[in-house]
C-alpha cells in the first residue's frame, strides 16, 4: 500500500521491465493470436469492485490487468483482425506513446513546448509535402478523423462566411449547404450539427457504380440549392470510405468546386495514406487540389489511437477559424510560428505527432511504400478468390484494401441475402479466431473484410477463406468447398 505517487528508481525500473516484458510477449503472439474468445466464453464480467481507499502492490495490480486484458480482451492488433480501420501499431509508435506520457509536453504554446512543437510542425510539413503542396500550407494533429473533419468544415465556414466567426450563423443571411456522397462518413452530420449548420445542411449526393460521388448529380444539387436561396459553400470528397474504401474522383470534384467557388475538403482519413507510396499515389489523384485535408495516421499508417491530422493550403484561414487570445498563456517573443492552440480546436493536448515522426525516422517512407503495396496485393488476392467462389460475389471492385462481398444472389431476395450474410459473419467469427463484419453499402447488405494489420499474411487469408467456404456449406447443407484451404 503506497500513499505517495512517487516511486523510487528501483521500483520504476522493476515495473517498467515488467510492462516491457508483457508488451514484447504480446507482440510476439499477434501473428497467431485469436481476435477474441469463442462466443460462449465472452463476458464483460462483473464491474462490482468498490473504489479502493488504500492501494495494492503495484506489480500485482499490473500483472493482473495485463493478464485480464489479454485473456478477456478483443485484440484489434491480431493478424486475423479484418475489421474496421484499426491497425497493428508499429512498435516505435508504442515506445513513442510511453515517452509522451512520461514527458507530458503541453503543445498549446511554443513557449512551453519548443522541441515538441517543432516535431509536430515537421511531421505536418512531411505530410503536406507528400500531398503535393509546394506553396504555403499548415495544419495540426487532432484526436482523430471526427475532429479533423469538424475542423475542415470550420475552415470552409471561416473562408466563405468570416462574419459567422463572431456573429454566428444568423450573420450568413441564408441557410448554408455542403455536399458529400451518400457513402461519406457520419462525422460530417455530427460536425454540421455542432457547428450550428444543422444536420439537414448536409446534402448526401448519389454515387455511381464505383460508389463515388457523382459530379453531375453534385452540380444538380448545387443548382437546386442556389435556386432555393441556400448558400452552398463546401464539398467533402472522400478518399477511402469506411464501408467500401471507395475513392471519389478528386480531380473532377475539384473542378466543380473551382467553377462554383466552393471549398473542397477531402476526408482522406483512411485512403490519403496512399500519398506515402510513389507506386500507388494515383489512387488519390487530385488530392493536391484540396483546400483542406483529413488524414488519420491511426488507420493505414499503423499508428495507435489516437492520431488525426487536419491540413490546409490556406494557412491564414486556420488562424481565422481558431485564433483566440488570452492573457494567461505564456508568450515567446522570439517565436516565429504561431502558437498551436491558435490553429486548433484543442487547448491542452498530448503530442500525437511523435509516434508517426519516430516511425518515419526509424523506418523511412519506403517502409510505408512496401506496407501499402503489400496490403493492396493481399486485398486484391482476396477479391480474386471471391470472384471465383461458387458461394460469394463481389458487390463492388475494391479501390483500396477493403473488400465488399455477399452470398450469391441467385434465388434470394434482399431480405434473405441480408439474413444469410449475417449468418455467415456469425459463423466465421464464432470461435474468435478472426473478425469480419456485416454492413450496408448503397442500401444493400454486404460482408466487409479489410486488410489492415501489417502482420497479415496469405495464410491468414487462406484461413478466412476456408472458414467462409465452410460457413457457406453449412448454410446450404452441402459439403464444404475446399477453395482457399
Amino acid at each position: 500500500m503506497r500513499m505517495s505517487f512517487a516511486l523510487d528508481s528501483a521500483a520504476r525500473r522493476r515495473l517498467g521491465y515488467q510492462l516491457v516484458e508483457f508488451i514484447d510477449s504480446y507482440f510476439s503472439s499477434l501473428p497467431e493470436r485469436a481476435v477474441q474468445l469463442p462466443r460462449e466464453q465472452r463476458s464483460f464480467g462483473q464491474l462490482s469492485d468498490a473504489l479502493p481507499e488504500l492501494g495494492a502492490e503495484a506489480a500485482v495490480v499490473l500483472e493482473e490487468v495485463c493478464r485480464e486484458l489479454t485473456d478477456q480482451g478483443f485484440h484489434v492488433p491480431s493478424a486475423s483482425y479484418f475489421g474496421l480501420m484499426n491497425p497493428t501499431p508499429t512498435y516505435m509508435a508504442v515506445l513513442a506513446e510511453a515517452l509522451v506520457a512520461a514527458l507530458n509536453p503541453q503543445l498549446a504554446t511554443l513557449a512551453r513546448s519548443q522541441l515538441a512543437s517543432k516535431v509536430e510542425c515537421e511531421t505536418v510539413r512531411w505530410i503536406g509535402e507528400r500531398v503535393g503542396w509546394r506553396e504555403a500550407f499548415d495544419g495540426t494533429f487532432t484526436s482523430g478523423g471526427n475532429e479533423a473533419n469538424f475542423s475542415g468544415l470550420a475552415l470552409a465556414l471561416a473562408a466563405h462566411f468570416p462574419q459567422a466567426i463572431e456573429n454566428g450563423m444568423a450573420a450568413v443571411g441564408a441557410p448554408p449547404a455542403l455536399y458529400a456522397s451518400a457513402e461519406a462518413h457520419h462525422s460530417l452530420d455530427k460536425s454540421a450539427g455542432l457547428l450550428g449548420l444543422g444536420r439537414n445542411s448536409v446534402r448526401r449526393v448519389t454515387t455511381n457504380q464505383q460508389l463515388q460521388l457523382e459530379p453531375a448529380a453534385l452540380e444538380q444539387a448545387i443548382a437546386r440549392d442556389r435556386a432555393a436561396g441556400r448558400k452552398p459553400f463546401c464539398v467533402v470528397a472522400t478518399a477511402g470510405t469506411t464501408n467500401s474504401g471507395a475513392v471519389d474522383d478528386l480531380a473532377a470534384l475539384a473542378e466543380v468546386c473551382r467553377r462554383h467557388q466552393l471549398w473542397l475538403h477531402v476526408d482522406g482519413a483512411y485512403g490519403a495514406a496512399a500519398i506515402f507510396s510513389d507506386r500507388h499515389r494515383d489512387l488519390v489523384r487530385g488530392i493536391e487540389l484540396a483546400d483542406s485535408l483529413t488524414i488519420d495516421p491511426h488507420k493505414w499508417l499503423a499508428m495507435p489511437f489516437s492520431a488525426g491530422v487536419i491540413l490546409t493550403r490556406h494557412p491564414q484561414v486556420l488562424s481565422r477559424a481558431f485564433g483566440v487570445s488570452t492573457p494567461y498563456m505564456p508568450k515567446d517573443g522570439s517565436a516565429q510560428n504561431m502558437d498551436l492552440f491558435r490553429i486548433s480546436t484543442q487547448w491542452s493536448r498530448r503530442m500525437n505527432s511523435l509516434k508517426l515522426w519516430l516511425t518515419l525516422r526509424v523506418h523511412g517512407r519506403r517502409a510505408y511504400e512496401d506496407h501499402i503495396d503489400r496490403q493492396l496485393r493481399l486485398a486484391r488476392g482476396f477479391a480474386s478468390w471471391v470472384r471465383s467462389s461458387p458461394d460469394y460475389e463481389l458487390t463492388v471492385e475494391p479501390a483500396l484494401t477493403i473488400v465488399n462481398f455477399r452470398v450469391r444472389t441467385t434465388g434470394r431476395n434482399e431480405e434473405q441475402i441480408a439474413a444469410a450474410n449475417n449468418d455467415i459473419v456469425e459463423a466465421v467469427t464464432a470461435d474468435g479466431t478472426r473478425w469480419i463484419s456485416e454492413t450496408r453499402v448503397n442500401g444493400r447488405s454486404v460482408m466487409r473484410m479489410m486488410v489492415i494489420s501489417y502482420l497479415t499474411e496469405e495464410r491468414h487469408l487462406h484461413s478466412l477463406q476456408q472458414a467462409l467456404s465452410q460457413a457457406a456449406a453449412a448454410l446450404h447443407g452441402t459439403p464444404a468447398n475446399k477453395q482457399g484451404s
